[in-house]
């Protein structure tokens, strides 16, 4: 992919019938000038000073004119106007001699004190500008003294060298360019295959190498692997801004390059970033994987979103700003204005999303509780950015904004220790108070012996007399983790309960109405006969059913 693009744009170069860069964009404007040095007003200033650094009249001596050299010592003002012009092409400036104005009093109207100054471009070339002395218009002192620290900063890391070692190559012409440039243009794609031969590697071999050795390859492969190929491409986009330049190929088709290269750059950057919010994220996620707590684990993937969307915020305000040129103050501005409207407009999200923060940083519940208030009932799944998703005990999904939640009192059975069973055992009225007490010492002994209950808690007491039963109260708590586990060891008590019932022979109520009559000599009572001998019964209980569960 990236050799295609590489010779799409050899040949988009190379289709250009302009052989050095021009920076003048209406030609026929330039031959009005002819071997005079004009310095009347800033439109004809210009066209002097461009005139003679072009090729077949290149007469730097007279190009060294339009400068104010007034505060030059020892400086050779041919080299100045070359650099300047060099200044003019790396920084990818069209000279349009249509907007440059023909006036010897021009005044600059953007300035405060009206000042008798032009300037280029006030955003790439601030330090440049034509000034007016006496009759005349040249560059300024000021920005003649800015001409070296400038072109530094155009051609930096020893390319401006190769401006002057270039071109001595040959000037043929083949394809529309300079012998010279097609050597550099060679140059430069063998510089960019190389160092994206090197760097992958690099990258693709030793250090995934490396994260394989020490236990890391899936790591390597699905994180850093993909964060590294981008950085690669990230520096093939800075070595070709670097050294495109050097080639001084025709501004039109430069002056778009330049705007794609620097685009480029921060986009690049926005990926690379992007891609390390998913590092982050998996570094988080093995860190809540220690926890007990599952909230983190959904805190994890909603703090990794909102990363992302952070860096493509941020990102496009770059693009936007270094890379198009664009002036974003009165973007953020209006944004703030909007912002304004949006937030009166949409204050619930807005108070849903606070709602979310907040319950991440109390942690009410997590993720599995189930909990209650008021219509809320029912198990956490999910915890979002606007809205809870709970799962009803009818099977059916509940999503309960968050601004809700945070106000409201929940009750969260999720997080108790113990697990409270409290029931009323009702037994008939004519069972003997002795068997009572023993009925009552032996719910105890059934609590004591299984393994889930909370043995320095419970209660079991003969209670009440009821207008149908006598009520023994049996109030118990089961150390279980879940609901599941709790309706296992209700099943369990209570089956020892009826099995310790039919053993000593107790039996429940329920609400009935009874007529006793005359029993007939034929007919035998519905009362039992309670002969007694409860002990031993309790005991041969506990010494089987009891002993039994326990081993």
């Amino acid at each position: 992919m990236l050799k295609k693009y590489l010779l799409l744009l050899s040949l988009l170069l190379w289709v250009s019938t302009h052989s050095i860069a021009q920076l003048i964009s209406d030609n026929q404007d330039i031959y009005k000038v002819g071997n005079s040095v004009n310095l009347s007003s800033p439109y004809h200033t210009t066209l002097s000073f461009f005139y003679n650094l072009e090729e077949g009249h290149y007469k730097p001596e007279n190009a060294a004119k339009a400068l104010d050299l007034s505060d030059v010592k020892d400086q050779n003002g041919q080299s100045l106007a070359i650099k300047l012009k060099q200044i003019f092409e790396g920084k990818g400036i069209l000279v349009r001699t249509s907007e440059i104005p023909n006036e010897q009093n021009y005044n600059d109207t953007t300035s405060t004190s009206g000042e008798s100054i032009y300037y280029f471009d006030k955003q790439k070339l601030p330090g440049i500008f034509l000034q007016k002395t006496g009759n005349t218009w040249k560059y300024s002192a000021f920005s003649v003294s800015q001409i070296d620290e400038l072109h530094s900063e155009t051609y930096p890391y020893g390319t401006a060298k190769l401006l002057n070692i270039l071109p001595k190559i040959g000037n043929q012409e083949y394809l529309g360019l300079h012998l010279w440039q097609l050597v550099g243009l060679f140059i430069m794609v063998l510089l960019v295959f190389l160092s994206h031969w090197i760097f992958t590697l690099v990258v693709d071999k030793l250090m995934l190498y490396l994260f394989k050795r020490y236990g890391y390859g899936k790591v390597g492969e699905d994180y850093i692997l993909p964060v590294a190929r981008v950085i690669s491409f990230y520096l093939i986009v800075v070595l070709l801004s670097l050294f495109i330049r050097v080639l001084q190929l025709p501004i039109e088709i430069w002056s778009w390059i330049l705007i794609v290269l620097r685009t480029l750059k921060p986009f690049l950057i926005t990926i690379i970033f992007y891609k390390l919010a998913d590092v982050v994220g998996a570094y988080f996620s093995k860190l809540a994987t220690k926890t007990e707590s599952t909230l983190d684990d959904q805190l994890v993937p909603l703090m990794r979103k909102t990363l992302k969307a952070f860096v493509i915020i941020v990102g496009t305000l770059f693009i936007l700003r270094d890379g198009l040129n664009l002036d974003i103050i009165p973007f953020l501005t209006g944004l703030s204005i909007g912002g304004v409207a949006i937030a009166l407009a949409a204050q619930d999200t807005i108070k849903n999303f606070f709602g979310s923060v907040m319950i991440f940083i109390d942690k009410p519940f997590q993720v599995g509780d189930w909990i209650t208030s008021g219509e809320i009932d029912g198990t956490v799944e999910e915890v979002g950015f606007r809205s809870t998703r709970i799962r009803t005990f009818r099977n059916s999904l509940m999503y309960v904004p968050n601004g809700k939640i945070a106000d409201a009192v929940l009750d969260n059975h999720g997080l108790r220790q113990y697990r409270r069973f409290y029931t009323t055992l009702t037994i008939t009225y004519d069972t003997p108070p002795a068997l009572i007490d023993e009925f009552v010492k032996g719910l105890r002994e059934i609590v004591l012996a299984h393994p889930d209950t909370r043995k320095d808690g419970f209660h079991v007491y003969f209670n009440n007399l009821s207008s149908f039963s006598q009520d023994v109260m049996f109030y118990i708590f089961f150390e279980v983790p879940n609901w599941g586990e709790e309706l296992r060891c209700r099943h369990e008590i209570l089956i020892q309960i009826v099995k310790l019932a039919n053993t000593l022979g107790v039996r429940f109520a329920f609400p009935t109405q009874t007529l006793h009559m005359e029993s007939f000599p034929e007919k035998k009572t519905l009362v039992p006969e309670y002969t007694g001998g409860y002990e031993s019964k309790l005991n041969d209980f506990l010494q089987g059913e009891l002993k039994k569960k326990k081993d």
